[in-house]
């Protein structure tokens, strides 16, 4: 993939990696555990598939071709120069493999841990991981709707699931890796340090994504810095009145 980017000088086909790389992996570690498919397995694929059918189609429909660059990207190109592609190997394809990777260490625990019975806490997982998957829907479905109406310039969406959060969309994506390790768990409860996967892919979309998509907001709409102000980033609460 980032050989395919040089050649075309354009990080965002690793965009797509995200969404399309987790079932292959887990489909691979199904086929190599040699063990009966069982109900916990098949709910984890399920959910996997959803998950990466949906996000990877809601993708699809915002790519514009071969030249259409993610505006993080273009930002990045700009700030650091000709360290760049060394940035982008580093940054934008090495680590967030590893983070990947790591978001589905509990889902080899879900797949390939033999013996524990459904139970509780995969009950628990379905919540949280098709609640999850239905919230990073809803939002996303929401945001394309506003964008589509044509709104006016510098104004942003802030009603709906929007209005409760500054970025429901995220909220559902570290939900539904949270909701993975719960599958996790509850196959192999002494594998409960998988949860470094879903905690660092957490703090990456705290301290990385979110941070660059504040920024940009706040650059170039005049009206975000007094919202931000009164909503919430992530979590969901309420609006303070102004």
């Amino acid at each position: 993939i980032f050989a395919f980017s040089v050649a075309h000088r354009n990080s965002s086909f690793y965009d797509a990696y995200w969404s399309v790389a987790p079932l292959p992996l887990a489909l691979y570690w199904i086929v190599v555990s040699e063990g009966a498919v069982g109900g916990r397995q098949a709910l984890v694929l399920l959910l996997v598939t959803v998950w990466g059918t949906r996000l990877t189609w809601n993708w699809a429909r915002g790519w514009h071709g071969l030249d259409h660059e993610d505006w993080r990207y273009v930002d990045l190109r700009r700030t650091t120069g000709r360290a760049y592609w060394l940035v982008s190997l580093v940054g934008l394809h090495a680590l967030p493999t590893l983070w990947v990777f790591g978001g589905l260490l509990p889902v080899y625990a879900a797949l390939c841990v033999p013996g524990r019975p459904l139970g509780a806490l995969d009950a628990l997982a379905v919540v949280v991981t098709g609640g999850a998957i239905a919230l990073e829907a809803a939002s996303d479905e929401q945001l394309r709707r506003y964008r589509a109406a044509s709104p006016e310039a510098g104004g942003f969406l802030k009603s709906g699931l929007w209005a409760w959060s500054r970025h429901p969309n995220y909220l559902g994506e570290m939900g539904f890796w949270w909701g993975l390790w719960l599958f996790g768990v509850a196959a192999a409860p002494s594998l409960w340090w998988t949860l470094a996967g879903p905690l660092a892919i957490a703090l990456m979309f705290r301290f990385v994504s979110l941070p660059m998509i504040e920024t940009r907001m706040r650059e170039r709409r005049p009206a975000y810095a007094e919202w931000a102000a009164r909503s919430s980033l992530v979590l969901p609460r309420p609006p303070r009145s102004g």
